[in-house]
This record gives C-alpha cells, sequence and structure tokens, in this order.
C-alpha cells in the first residue's frame, strides 16, 4: 500500500462531488438526555459486526447535537422510510424543536425516543467512540430491534433524497 502525503489530498469541494454519486441510506439517530428529547439525522449509517451486533455512524464534531447525544445511557437508530424526506430534513435543520409538530414519535425501551412511520427501529447502547478527522466514529451495540413490514429505504443521492427502486 502506498502513503498519501498530506499535500496530495484531493480538495474539499472535489471529495464531496466524488461522494455525492454514492447514494446513502437515511437514518435519525435518537435519545432523551435528562427527560428531553434530541436527535440528529445522519447519511453515515452502517453495520459493523454480527457477533456482537454492532452499528455505527458518524457526526461532525461542530455537532451541537452531540454533546447531549454522548451522555444517554441508550440511543435509538431510526431508519427512515422512502416518504420521509421530511423527517430527514426536520432533523438536520438547527434552532428549531425537531421533536414538535409535526413529529410523530413516541417513548420506547428506556425512553428512548422512536420515530413513527420509519422502516426500522434499532436500540442500542452506547459501545465506543473515536475522533476520525473532523468527526466522530460511533458504534452502538444493538438490544434491540422493530421492523415494519415492507419498509423501502430513504435515500440521499447528489445532494437530493429519493426512493429506492428496484430491478424486474
Amino acid at each position: 500500500m502506498t502513503e498519501t502525503l498530506p499535500g496530495r489530498a484531493v480538495d474539499a469541494e472535489s471529495f464531496r462531488k466524488a461522494l455525492a454519486v454514492h447514494a446513502a441510506g437515511v437514518v435519525v439517530i435518537t435519545a432523551q438526555v435528562e427527560g428531553v428529547p434530541v436527535g440528529l439525522t445522519a447519511t453515515s449509517f452502517s453495520s459493523v459486526s454480527l457477533t456482537p451486533p454492532l452499528v455505527s455512524f458518524y457526526v461532525d464534531q461542530s455537532s451541537t447535537t452531540w454533546p447531549w447525544l454522548r451522555q444517554a445511557g441508550h440511543f435509538a437508530v431510526n431508519v427512515l422510510a422512502s416518504d420521509q424526506a421530511d423527517v430527514a430534513s426536520r432533523f438536520a435543520m438547527k434552532g428549531i424543536d425537531r421533536f414538535a409538530a409535526p413529529t410523530s414519535w413516541s417513548s420506547g425501551p428506556l425512553g428512548v425516543p422512536l420515530l413513527g412511520g420509519v422502516s426500522a427501529h434499532l436500540v442500542c447502547a452506547p459501545h465506543s467512540t473515536v475522533d476520525i478527522g473532523d468527526h466522530i466514529l460511533v458504534v452502538g451495540l444493538v438490544t434491540e430491534t422493530n421492523l415494519a413490514p415492507g419498509g423501502r429505504p430513504l435515500l440521499y443521492h447528489q445532494g437530493r433524497f429519493g426512493r429506492f427502486t428496484p430491478h424486474a
């Protein structure tokens, strides 16, 4: 493997454009801290391990939600359904009550906020975090799952939300 010199890395805009051609699933991470629900949108969600069952996502170091989320004893990964672009947008906004109407949610196991209408919920206990570049890698141990029948995922591609359409 060859080493890349720091001065030879691509610029941020070229990198962003290259990543935009990759479609990503959209999730909202939710938790409750000191009786207050918190949440954020992520497109970096991924499975990590089957045994033990681990998942991950990344959070920007400058996130104002992360300091709250990191205090939570449990969190939920809400896998958004194809018709929930408005939910993804809402949880990506700053300076609003993301859990106010029209957001549909209920209190789940251990008080974790679960969003309504999603394709799946994965309730997690924090496992580990690692600072990487300008983000934080968050790994969670999945302690419970709940699936909606026939759920289709919300996707993010080239700066827009969309739906998955399978080949015939």
